[in-house]
Protein backbone atom coordinates (compact mmCIF):
# COMPACT_ATOMS: atom_id res chain seq x y z
CA UNK A 1 0.00 0.00 0.00
CA UNK A 2 0.96 3.41 -0.68
CA UNK A 3 1.79 5.84 2.40
CA UNK A 4 3.50 8.96 3.31
CA UNK A 5 4.45 10.75 6.50
CA UNK A 6 6.31 13.73 7.31
CA UNK A 7 7.66 15.11 11.16
CA UNK A 8 9.84 17.46 12.21
CA UNK A 9 10.73 18.25 15.63
CA UNK A 10 12.89 21.41 16.86
CA UNK A 11 15.57 21.20 19.08
CA UNK A 12 17.88 23.78 21.18
CA UNK A 13 20.86 21.87 18.51
CA UNK A 14 19.15 21.35 15.77
CA UNK A 15 16.43 20.19 13.52
CA UNK A 16 15.45 16.62 12.99
CA UNK A 17 12.79 15.49 9.94
CA UNK A 18 11.99 11.94 9.32
CA UNK A 19 9.62 11.42 5.85
CA UNK A 20 8.55 7.94 5.24
CA UNK A 21 7.04 6.98 2.24
CA UNK A 22 6.10 3.61 0.41
CA UNK A 23 4.40 2.38 -2.82
CA UNK A 24 3.16 -0.95 -3.55
CA UNK A 25 5.20 -4.43 -3.31
CA UNK A 26 4.38 -8.05 -2.51
CA UNK A 27 6.96 -8.14 0.12
CA UNK A 28 8.62 -5.63 2.65
CA UNK A 29 11.41 -3.63 1.06
CA UNK A 30 13.13 -1.44 3.14
CA UNK A 31 15.44 1.43 1.85
CA UNK A 32 17.26 4.47 3.90
CA UNK A 33 18.52 7.81 3.53
CA UNK A 34 20.34 9.00 6.69
CA UNK A 35 23.64 12.05 7.50
CA UNK A 36 26.07 10.12 8.11
CA UNK A 37 26.44 11.41 11.72
CA UNK A 38 23.09 9.58 12.22
CA UNK A 39 23.90 6.41 10.81
CA UNK A 40 24.28 4.67 14.49
CA UNK A 41 20.62 5.19 14.41
CA UNK A 42 19.44 3.16 11.53
CA UNK A 43 18.57 0.03 13.37
CA UNK A 44 16.24 2.10 15.63
CA UNK A 45 14.16 3.18 12.41
CA UNK A 46 14.31 -0.19 10.93
CA UNK A 47 12.93 -1.23 13.89
CA UNK A 48 9.84 0.54 14.49
CA UNK A 49 8.73 0.35 10.58
CA UNK A 50 9.32 -3.55 10.86
CA UNK A 51 7.12 -3.50 13.77
CA UNK A 52 4.36 -1.69 12.19
CA UNK A 53 3.94 -3.02 8.43
CA UNK A 54 4.97 -6.11 6.79
CA UNK A 55 4.62 -5.03 3.09
CA UNK A 56 5.22 -2.02 0.74
CA UNK A 57 8.74 -0.52 -0.76
CA UNK A 58 9.14 1.91 1.97
CA UNK A 59 11.85 4.92 1.63
CA UNK A 60 12.72 6.71 4.87
CA UNK A 61 14.93 9.74 5.12
CA UNK A 62 16.43 10.88 8.66
CA UNK A 63 18.04 14.23 8.66
CA UNK A 64 19.46 16.86 11.03
CA UNK A 65 19.93 20.55 10.54
CA UNK A 66 22.75 22.23 13.00
CA UNK A 67 21.57 25.56 14.63
CA UNK A 68 24.77 27.60 15.15
CA UNK A 69 25.74 28.53 19.03
CA UNK A 70 24.16 30.67 20.55
CA UNK A 71 21.36 30.64 18.01
CA UNK A 72 22.63 33.63 16.00
CA UNK A 73 25.90 33.53 13.64
CA UNK A 74 28.52 32.58 15.64
CA UNK A 75 32.70 32.62 14.75
CA UNK A 76 35.19 30.47 15.76
CA UNK A 77 37.88 33.64 16.59
CA UNK A 78 40.90 30.28 17.12
CA UNK A 79 39.81 28.96 13.68
CA UNK A 80 40.06 33.05 12.35
CA UNK A 81 43.53 33.21 14.12
CA UNK A 82 45.09 29.92 12.83
CA UNK A 83 44.04 30.89 9.25
CA UNK A 84 45.06 34.18 9.84
CA UNK A 85 48.82 32.72 10.78
CA UNK A 86 49.06 30.12 8.07
CA UNK A 87 48.26 32.66 5.52
CA UNK A 88 50.55 35.27 6.54
CA UNK A 89 53.04 32.30 5.92
CA UNK A 90 52.09 30.72 2.98
CA UNK A 91 52.53 34.69 1.81
CA UNK A 92 56.27 34.53 3.35
CA UNK A 93 56.87 32.12 0.28
CA UNK A 94 54.58 32.99 -2.32
CA UNK A 95 54.17 36.66 -2.30
CA UNK A 96 51.86 36.79 -5.54
CA UNK A 97 49.32 34.46 -4.20
CA UNK A 98 46.04 35.74 -3.60
CA UNK A 99 44.58 35.87 -0.08
CA UNK A 100 41.29 34.34 1.24
CA UNK A 101 38.53 36.14 0.41
CA UNK A 102 36.05 36.49 3.31
CA UNK A 103 33.00 34.10 1.63
CA UNK A 104 35.97 31.57 1.53
CA UNK A 105 36.43 32.29 5.06
CA UNK A 106 33.11 31.89 6.34
CA UNK A 107 32.89 28.50 4.23
CA UNK A 108 35.79 27.00 5.77
CA UNK A 109 34.67 23.60 8.25
CA UNK A 110 34.64 24.98 11.32
CA UNK A 111 34.98 28.92 11.16
CA UNK A 112 31.04 29.13 12.29
CA UNK A 113 30.27 27.46 15.05
CA UNK A 114 27.95 24.79 15.07
CA UNK A 115 25.41 23.99 18.42
CA UNK A 116 27.33 20.54 20.42
CA UNK A 117 24.56 17.98 20.91
CA UNK A 118 24.71 14.87 23.18
CA UNK A 119 24.28 11.44 21.32
CA UNK A 120 22.44 10.49 23.95
CA UNK A 121 19.72 13.29 23.44
CA UNK A 122 19.87 13.16 19.93
CA UNK A 123 18.95 9.33 20.08
CA UNK A 124 16.17 10.09 22.37
CA UNK A 125 15.11 13.03 19.96
CA UNK A 126 15.08 10.38 17.37
CA UNK A 127 13.12 7.78 18.81
CA UNK A 128 10.53 10.38 20.14
CA UNK A 129 10.35 11.58 16.57
CA UNK A 130 10.39 8.39 14.46
CA UNK A 131 7.29 7.36 16.78
CA UNK A 132 5.52 10.19 16.27
CA UNK A 133 6.14 10.11 12.16
CA UNK A 134 5.77 6.45 11.67
CA UNK A 135 2.08 6.24 13.91
CA UNK A 136 1.23 9.27 11.23
CA UNK A 137 2.61 6.86 8.11
CA UNK A 138 0.18 3.78 9.55
CA UNK A 139 -2.68 6.16 9.30
CA UNK A 140 -2.06 7.04 5.78
CA UNK A 141 -1.86 3.44 5.03
CA UNK A 142 -5.39 2.87 6.78
CA UNK A 143 -6.96 5.46 5.27
CA UNK A 144 -6.20 3.64 1.88
CA UNK A 145 -6.72 0.14 3.14
CA UNK A 146 -10.17 1.53 3.41
CA UNK A 147 -10.62 2.62 0.00
CA UNK A 148 -9.43 -0.63 -1.30
CA UNK A 149 -12.03 -2.68 1.37
CA UNK A 150 -14.51 -0.62 0.32
CA UNK A 151 -13.32 -1.54 -3.89
CA UNK A 152 -12.86 -5.02 -2.74
CA UNK A 153 -16.45 -5.37 -1.52
CA UNK A 154 -18.18 -3.65 -4.10
CA UNK A 155 -16.50 -6.64 -6.67
CA UNK A 156 -17.65 -9.34 -3.89
CA UNK A 157 -21.19 -7.66 -4.14
CA UNK A 158 -20.74 -7.75 -7.81
CA UNK A 159 -19.53 -11.59 -7.75
CA UNK A 160 -22.78 -12.58 -5.16
CA UNK A 161 -25.20 -11.16 -8.16
CA UNK A 162 -23.68 -12.84 -10.70
CA UNK A 163 -23.53 -16.03 -8.63
CA UNK A 164 -27.16 -15.42 -7.26
CA UNK A 165 -28.56 -15.16 -11.19
CA UNK A 166 -26.95 -18.14 -12.75
CA UNK A 167 -28.02 -20.71 -10.03
CA UNK A 168 -31.56 -20.79 -10.29
CA UNK A 169 -30.75 -21.65 -14.09
CA UNK A 170 -28.56 -24.39 -13.36
CA UNK A 171 -32.10 -27.62 -12.90
CA UNK A 172 -33.46 -25.90 -16.17
CA UNK A 173 -30.30 -25.61 -18.11
CA UNK A 174 -30.01 -29.65 -17.16
CA UNK A 175 -33.07 -30.60 -17.76
CA UNK A 176 -33.21 -29.01 -21.49
CA UNK A 177 -30.00 -30.24 -22.16
CA UNK A 178 -30.42 -33.67 -21.19
CA UNK A 179 -34.30 -33.79 -23.11
CA UNK A 180 -32.48 -32.69 -26.18
CA UNK A 181 -29.90 -35.43 -25.95
CA UNK A 182 -32.34 -37.82 -25.54
CA UNK A 183 -33.47 -36.80 -28.69
CA UNK A 184 -31.16 -36.56 -30.82
CA UNK A 185 -29.54 -39.74 -29.71
CA UNK A 186 -32.84 -41.06 -30.32
CA UNK A 187 -33.03 -39.97 -33.77
CA UNK A 188 -29.61 -41.56 -34.47
CA UNK A 189 -30.76 -45.21 -33.01
CA UNK A 190 -33.72 -44.88 -35.36
CA UNK A 191 -36.12 -44.96 -31.91
CA UNK A 192 -38.09 -41.92 -33.06
CA UNK A 193 -39.95 -44.35 -35.29
CA UNK A 194 -41.26 -47.66 -35.18
CA UNK A 195 -38.03 -49.25 -36.18
CA UNK A 196 -35.65 -50.99 -33.25
CA UNK A 197 -31.93 -51.60 -33.44
CA UNK A 198 -30.52 -55.25 -34.35
CA UNK A 199 -28.64 -55.96 -31.03
CA UNK A 200 -30.60 -54.00 -28.21
CA UNK A 201 -34.74 -53.82 -27.55
CA UNK A 202 -36.12 -50.48 -27.71
CA UNK A 203 -36.87 -50.79 -24.25
CA UNK A 204 -33.05 -51.28 -23.68
CA UNK A 205 -31.80 -48.44 -25.98
CA UNK A 206 -33.69 -45.93 -24.17
CA UNK A 207 -32.82 -46.89 -20.75
CA UNK A 208 -28.61 -46.91 -22.11
CA UNK A 209 -29.97 -43.58 -23.63
CA UNK A 210 -31.15 -42.30 -20.29
CA UNK A 211 -28.24 -43.62 -17.88
CA UNK A 212 -25.56 -41.46 -20.71
CA UNK A 213 -27.59 -38.46 -20.66
CA UNK A 214 -27.92 -38.64 -16.61
CA UNK A 215 -24.04 -38.75 -16.50
CA UNK A 216 -23.46 -36.20 -18.64
CA UNK A 217 -25.87 -34.04 -16.84
CA UNK A 218 -23.84 -34.76 -13.57
CA UNK A 219 -20.76 -33.77 -15.53
CA UNK A 220 -22.01 -30.51 -16.45
CA UNK A 221 -23.89 -29.75 -12.94
CA UNK A 222 -22.01 -26.57 -11.54
CA UNK A 223 -24.28 -26.52 -8.90
CA UNK A 224 -21.41 -27.41 -6.25
CA UNK A 225 -19.09 -25.06 -7.93
CA UNK A 226 -21.36 -22.10 -7.32
CA UNK A 227 -22.22 -22.82 -3.97
CA UNK A 228 -18.18 -23.40 -2.93
CA UNK A 229 -18.06 -19.86 -4.66
CA UNK A 230 -20.64 -18.44 -2.57
CA UNK A 231 -18.99 -19.54 0.63
CA UNK A 232 -15.45 -18.16 -0.45
CA UNK A 233 -17.58 -15.02 -1.14
CA UNK A 234 -19.13 -15.27 2.28
CA UNK A 235 -15.77 -16.02 3.84
CA UNK A 236 -13.83 -13.43 1.80
CA UNK A 237 -16.55 -10.80 3.35
CA UNK A 238 -15.72 -11.90 6.77
CA UNK A 239 -11.96 -11.59 6.61
CA UNK A 240 -12.21 -7.95 5.45
CA UNK A 241 -14.68 -7.23 8.23
CA UNK A 242 -12.59 -8.52 10.55
CA UNK A 243 -9.49 -6.30 9.93
CA UNK A 244 -6.22 -6.94 10.41
CA UNK A 245 -3.07 -8.85 8.77
CA UNK A 246 -5.19 -9.46 5.90
CA UNK A 247 -2.96 -9.80 2.74
CA UNK A 248 -1.96 -13.65 2.82
CA UNK A 249 -5.57 -14.97 3.39
CA UNK A 250 -6.74 -13.06 0.65
CA UNK A 251 -4.27 -13.80 -1.47
CA UNK A 252 -5.40 -17.82 -0.62
CA UNK A 253 -8.94 -16.66 -0.93
CA UNK A 254 -8.47 -15.20 -4.72
CA UNK A 255 -6.91 -18.29 -5.66
CA UNK A 256 -10.16 -20.57 -4.09
CA UNK A 257 -12.41 -18.43 -6.36
CA UNK A 258 -10.14 -18.46 -9.70
CA UNK A 259 -10.36 -22.02 -8.78
CA UNK A 260 -14.12 -22.17 -9.24
CA UNK A 261 -14.90 -19.83 -11.87
CA UNK A 262 -12.30 -21.83 -13.99
CA UNK A 263 -14.41 -25.08 -13.35
CA UNK A 264 -17.40 -22.98 -14.17
CA UNK A 265 -15.76 -21.95 -17.61
CA UNK A 266 -14.51 -25.79 -18.53
CA UNK A 267 -18.32 -27.20 -17.51
CA UNK A 268 -20.58 -24.64 -19.06
CA UNK A 269 -22.78 -26.20 -21.61
CA UNK A 270 -24.61 -22.82 -22.31
CA UNK A 271 -23.72 -19.31 -23.54
CA UNK A 272 -24.80 -17.65 -19.85
CA UNK A 273 -22.82 -20.12 -17.71
CA UNK A 274 -19.91 -19.03 -20.28
CA UNK A 275 -20.13 -15.39 -19.72
CA UNK A 276 -20.68 -15.83 -16.29
CA UNK A 277 -17.26 -17.43 -15.64
CA UNK A 278 -15.87 -14.60 -17.69
CA UNK A 279 -16.91 -12.35 -15.86
CA UNK A 280 -16.56 -13.30 -12.81
CA UNK A 281 -12.68 -14.25 -13.48
CA UNK A 282 -12.32 -10.46 -14.60
CA UNK A 283 -13.69 -9.34 -11.00
CA UNK A 284 -11.41 -11.91 -9.13
CA UNK A 285 -7.96 -10.49 -11.41
CA UNK A 286 -9.42 -6.74 -10.32
CA UNK A 287 -9.57 -7.95 -6.86
CA UNK A 288 -5.89 -10.04 -6.84
CA UNK A 289 -4.14 -6.90 -7.91
CA UNK A 290 -5.41 -5.14 -5.35
CA UNK A 291 -5.17 -8.05 -2.48
CA UNK A 292 -1.23 -8.28 -3.16
CA UNK A 293 -0.92 -5.01 -1.58
CA UNK A 294 -2.64 -5.29 1.84
CA UNK A 295 -0.87 -6.12 4.53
Amino acid sequence: MTGYAVATSEGAAGTLTIEIKSVNSRFLDLQFRINDELRALEPDLRAAIMAAITRGKVEARLSFGRKVAGGSQALNAAMLADLARLQAEVTKHFVSAPLMTVAELLRWPGVIEEAQVGQESLQADVAALTATTVAAFVDSRRREGAALEAMLVSRIDAMDIIVKRITPLIPQVISQFQQKAIERMQDALGLAGHGTPSTLTRQEAFERIRQEVTLYGIRIDVSEELSRLSAHLTETRHILKKGGQVGKRLDFMMQELNREANTLGAKASVKELADASMELKLLIEQMREQVQNLE
